[in-house]
């Protein structure tokens, strides 16, 4: 376990933003996570717990407490049961697992974090949720100082949501499992219209894996959603916002907003969410609010390839990149009546 002291978070991140950990340790076990985080609640210090730093956004400041990175390793296949270590690199659990010629996490391929982030978020992307897949979560339970088992439906999943985003302060995500599905080769049904036209094939429809797997990792390169240390537009959290759900007299209220802006045939996207919601699109909002690719005169801009990332071109601070957030939250407030909830966890500062 490596321990460091006032050491930079910021190239712990994808915004590659944020102050100073006055203290920094590295767990490469399991051991070394649960021991790192009962030493720090033994000593009433506050503990922040990073993986791949792709949802985080840390204050110019820094982190006056331990900051716990996490390093372990550990992928495990057993017929279609899969047991991963939360500090896998994600992007390299969906590789492999296509690989092996197992369906069910194909189109959450390219997604930048680690493992044992995607429970905690419940990430989702091209029509597949981890939560989909996912059977078990082992964690370390910070009350009880136990290490416990929490089936998928203890873990409370919703969108982008989960027991764990709900209680940071309790649980400490070790290892993750699922159960994958041998479908011969093939990819899981195709269940995103985007997916489905890049692939040209109907919805519900599948293929060969490796090309769905391709398929989506080309779709999200396109829109800057695939790390690249050149490319400006991939230092970011990703998708800044989630796409609003909104209640049907909320929904019926937007809608009036929409044409009073827009003209009476404009149709903001709609998505049904049970009989009493409807889930719209954020980057839709952000963009018909006025903030298009590329929005922005300072060193955090909006991606030049997705209206839904917010970026550092290189010089920013996270003060810089909170400006433009609370700039696009008004904006689209503004203009449509709907307030965007951020995405990443911020850490020392508000949107």
């Amino acid at each position: 376990m490596q321990v460091l002291h006032d050491t930079p978070l910021a190239p712990l991140t994808t915004f590659r933003l944020g102050g100073p950990a006055a203290r920094l340790v590295t767990a490469t076990t399991d051991d070394e996570v649960i021991a790192a985080v009962r030493e720090a609640k033994a000593a009433g210090t506050p503990l922040l717990v990073i993986g791949g730093g792709s949802n985080l956004v840390i204050g110019d400041k820094g982190f006056d407490g331990t900051a716990l990175r996490i390093a372990t390793r550990g992928f495990a296949l057993d017929g279609t049961t899969l047991e991963v270590a939360a500090g896998e690199v994600w992007s390299d659990v969906v590789a492999r697992t296509v690989e092996a010629g197992l369906a069910g996490i194909e189109c959450l391929a390219g997604i930048p974090g680690s493992a044992g982030a995607t429970p905690v978020q419940n990430v989702g992307a091209y029509g597949q949720d981890v939560s989909a897949a996912l059977t078990e979560v082992v964690a370390y339970d910070t009350h009880e100082d136990a290490t416990v088992t929490l089936t998928n439906e203890q873990c409370r999943f919703s969108y982008r949501h989960s027991l764990f985003k709900e209680r940071p302060d309790r649980y400490v995500v070790l290892r993750v499992r699922f159960r994958l599905e041998d479908a011969e080769g093939l990819s899981a049904p195709v269940a995103y219209e985007q997916t489905a036209r890049a692939l040209g094939v109907g919805m519900g429809e599948r293929v060969p894996l490796a090309h769905a797997h391709d398929t989506v990792l080309k779709l999200r390169a396109s829109k800057g959603m695939v790390l690249d240390p050149e490319d400006h537009d991939t230092w970011s959290a990703g998708s800044f916002f989630t796409n609003p759900i909104l209640g049907n007299k909320e929904f019926a209220a937007f809608r009036e907003r929409v044409a009073e802006r827009l003209g009476p045939d404009a149709e903001a996207p709609a998505f049904p969410v049970g009989a009493s919601a409807t889930k719209t699109s954020a980057a839709w909002l952000i963009d018909k609010a006025g903030f298009t690719k590329g929005y922005g005169s300072g060193p955090a801009r909006i991606s030049t390839k997705h209206t839904l990332a917010l970026t550092n071109r290189g010089e920013a601070t996270t003060e810089d990149l909170l400006a433009l957030a609370r700039e696009v939250v008004a904006g689209v407030r503004d203009a449509f009546g709907v307030t965007l909830v951020n995405e990443p966890v911020t850490v020392g500062v508000e949107i």
